[in-house]
């Protein structure tokens, strides 16, 4: 664990996705494969997004070990996604993970979801020490170093923004497409609304709940006296309104001087110019995860990975049960001590 370069297999199975990334300790990323489980009635449904992820994962890791030029024998450590996540999808990895480390006399390294998302959009946009909004189908919080750890400035009490605005789409008939999401269909038909239809905001304190905006606007919906156009549009609004109140306040309290945004509803261009309007009022650098970063994906889980490995943290065998609730701020942060 010395200045040499150090090689890094990391599998990401939160989710529907299932993904595995080698990158080295330079920050090269060396191959990152995904393969997405699409369920054909909409939504996650934890047991078939784990028989997807079990059924491709040999073919994703043969792909991943190829497109890299390694071989087990050169990768150095293998990280997994150990929480927080959809219990059945996190197993799967887990139990992938806990072969190859056994059959390979590899160390192994349970990574934290959350903060993989943090640690390679510090990596990717060359941050320091970044107040980071991460708004994903699965989670929403405002984060930043302090003391050791990841400290929340604010979160979802309920629902996370990606499940809202997915939700509502399914409600109102939408199918996502190839290469086009729920959000990014929702997003689409925002752009040609014209009407802001009053919905609730709910900001309370430093936290946001998104249960009630998305009750009123599903009622609008199946009300029949509004345009899709519209409602998309006003859902929008609201909710990212909510997102940049929480994350400029945080801003203020922390006064770090780097703004990150990052997750799957990062792509979305509203949102990034409000949040890109708050950065610049505060005099932060803005920056937004590249696309192939900011979802779910293996990259991240090995670039952590790495970090925890540099500094002498692995997983016994015997603790790497997945951890479906693990919060952001339980998880010690020694590489940034």
């Amino acid at each position: 664990m010395g200045n040499e370069e150090t090689v890094c297999l990391g599998i990401e199975s939160t989710a529907d996705d299932f993904s595995v990334g080698i990158v080295s300790s330079d920050g090269r990323i060396m191959t990152n494969i995904i393969d997405a489980f699409v369920s054909p009635e909409g939504g996650i449904h934890p047991r078939e997004a784990a028989r997807h992820h079990s059924e491709v994962a040999g073919r994703v890791l043969a792909r991943a070990l190829d497109e890299a030029g390694v071989s087990m024998a050169e990768v150095d450590v293998i990280a997994f996604s150990q929480g927080p996540g959809m219990g059945p999808c996190l197993r799967t990895g887990a139990t992938v993970a806990r072969a190859l480390a056994s059959y390979f006399e590899k160390p192994i390294v349970g990574v934290n979801h959350c903060v993989a998302h943090v640690e390679i959009g510090r990596l990717a946009c060359r941050m320091e020490d970044p107040l980071t909004l991460y708004v994903s189908g699965g989670n929403t919080l405002v984060t930043a170093y302090e003391a050791g750890r990841y400290r929340v400035f604010g979160e979802t009490l309920d629902i996370p923004i990606g499940n809202c605005l997915d939700v509502f789409a399914r409600e109102a008939g939408l199918r996502p497409e190839p290469g086009k999401p729920l959000g990014a269909i929702v997003e689409e038909l925002a752009s040609k609304g014209r009407e802001l239809v009053p919905l609730p905001y709910v900001v309370k304190g430093m936290d946001l709940s998104f249960s009630g905006l998305l009750t009123a606007a599903i009622r609008l919906l199946r009300s029949g006296r509004y345009r899709l156009e519209d409602l998309c549009f006003s859902l929008q609004e609201v909710a990212f309104a909510m997102l940049a109140e929480v994350t400029e306040r945080a801003l203020a309290h922390t006064e770090k001087g780097e703004l990150l945004l990052t997750g799957g509803v990062a792509t979305n261009k509203r949102l990034r110019s409000m949040l890109e309007h708050v950065a610049s009022e505060h005099g932060a650098r803005f920056a937004v995860v590249p696309k192939e970063l900011a979802l779910d994906n293996g990259a991240m889980i090995a670039w952590t990975g790495i970090l925890a490995y540099k500094s002498g943290l692995t997983t016994p065998l015997g603790e790497s049960h997945v951890r479906p609730k693990w919060r952001i701020d339980e998880v010690p942060i020694p590489w940034r001590s």
